[in-house]
């Protein structure tokens, strides 16, 4: 298992590539730099978008050498977990809104062998984590509301972002940030705390699989606007 580190990583959301080349698109962000993978779930009953299923994991898990990190946004989560485990999932985050036993959804995700990640939406106190925090590897705070790409920041999240770094303490827990995040909201969430950030417009926008140096460009934009925000991040491997 590897070291765990608060070195910020990079995670393109996989909504904002090319449909129809996902296996090519997901090479080309981790050779421009990517660390992880992001897939947003959406079932058009949790969230107002219908997007892809475990299936599409399974499809893009042989172009992924790093962490495909699955985000669902789906209500009920249990009875999919296995599925996604089979795809390939290496995180799987469920959000403590989705149902009336998030504890028991977590427990179920780590049997799986998946890490368990916990999301929070814009609306839900970060304090409802807390007697969760023991048990995940991640928490997504929303700085959106879920179920669209090409959303606008929510900035009073980054409070929420410092006081669950707070409540964190030295767990290894990874403070992702889904939604909104450029080269300018990048160093408010990462001085606050959050070390995973997801991205999906801002990092495929101007590039493509036939010209992919963009991603790079876009992807070193982002992570350089944040580690600015914590000059005295040590260098670690990656995850």
């Amino acid at each position: 298992m590897s070291t765990f580190d608060r070195r910020i990583r990079i995670a393109p959301s996989i909504l904002a590539a090319d449909f129809a080349d996902f296996g090519r698109e997901c090479e080309a962000i981790e050779e421009q730099g990517a660390d992880w993978v992001h897939v947003d779930v959406m079932d058009g009953h949790f969230v107002p978008n219908l997007t892809f299923g475990p299936q599409l994991c399974t499809a893009i898990r042989p172009h992924i050498r790093g962490v495909m990190d699955v985000h669902l946004m789906i209500a009920p989560v249990d009875s999919y977990i296995d599925a996604f485990a089979a795809a390939g999932a290496d995180i799987l985050t469920a959000h403590l809104e989705a149902g009336p036993h998030i504890h028991r959804t977590l427990q179920a995700i780590r049997g799986a062998g998946m890490r368990p990640g916990l999301a929070l939406n814009p609306g839900t106190p970060v304090e409802a984590a807390a007697p969760l925090l023991d048990m995940i590897e991640l928490v997504c705070v929303m700085t959106v509301n879920p179920g669209f790409g090409g959303q606008k920041f929510i900035a009073s999240q980054v409070d929420q972002v410092r006081r669950l770094r707070a409540l964190i303490g030295d767990r290894p827990v990874h403070i992702e940030i889904d939604g909104g995040v450029i080269p300018e909201t990048a160093p408010l969430v990462a001085a606050a705390g959050a070390d995973v950030l997801v991205a999906g417009s801002a990092v495929f926008n101007g590039g493509s699989v036939a010209d992919p140096a963009p991603y790079g460009n876009n992807i070193r934009a982002i992570r350089a606007a944040a580690e600015a925000a914590v000059p005295r991040r040590r260098e670690e491997a990656h995850a």
